[in-house]
């Protein structure tokens, strides 16, 4: 028979070994389980190895241009998520913002959900804005060559006059076939030349 001090030292060592497992059980169920709040500033997506892949950020922590990994100084008024392709370089994302200046002017107001072509600029943008210098709201897709500037080349959407619009641009960003029908109601369809002079109107026969 053991002497008591022994038997003493085997319970409490099994004490502790129960009071552990349980800790560490317990530890994993709260991992695996569910959170009712998450409370974050910005959420990083990588790869296994590490590529950046995903942002969700508030304004503060929402970080510049990336391209392939290294980070370039730019100012974003919003907060929002930034999406990035394979290779770490940012290809679209969705931003949104909005509040008053030391004026009381609204500034930066709305939000813009767009997608870039590999290696260029945006080559389709939705976006609703309503702020002190610009209210429109529509679908813009524009060509986006690479190491060149890119143009606009189709407008749907309502701008400051509230009238709707459907604008078809040529290469060159230029409008060449304008298509809205204003607040009032009375639709008319224009075709412009390069210097965007309406050179064809038609619009329903007056009254």
């Amino acid at each position: 028979m053991r002497p008591l001090g022994q038997r003493f030292l085997a319970i409490y060592a099994g004490v502790l070994t129960a009071v552990f497992a349980v800790t560490v059980l317990c530890g994993f169920a709260t991992r695996s389980g569910s959170l009712d709040t998450l409370r974050v500033q910005r959420i990083d997506v990588v790869e296994p190895d590490g590529t950046l892949r995903m942002v969700i950020s508030d304004h503060a922590r929402l970080p510049g241009i990336i391209v392939r990994g290294k980070e370039q100084a730019f100012d974003r008024p919003q907060a929002g998520m930034l999406f990035y392709n394979d290779e770490g370089s940012e290809n679209g994302g969705l931003i949104f913002g909005g509040h008053r200046d030391a004026r009381g002017e609204v500034v930066d107001s709305g939000g813009s959900l767009s997608f870039d072509r590999y290696d260029a600029n945006q080559v389709v943008q939705l976006l609703g804005v309503d702020d002190h210098e610009d209210r429109m709201a529509g679908l813009v897709v524009s060509d986006s060559p690479e190491n060149a500037p890119g143009h606009r080349r189709i407008w749907l959407g309502r701008g400051d006059d509230g009238a709707a619009t459907l604008a078809l641009m040529d290469g060159a960003g230029r409008k060449r076939l304008l298509f809205q029908v204003p607040a009032e109601g009375d639709p008319s369809l224009l075709f412009l030349d390069e210097h965007g002079k309406v050179v064809q109107r038609l619009a329903p026969a007056p009254k």
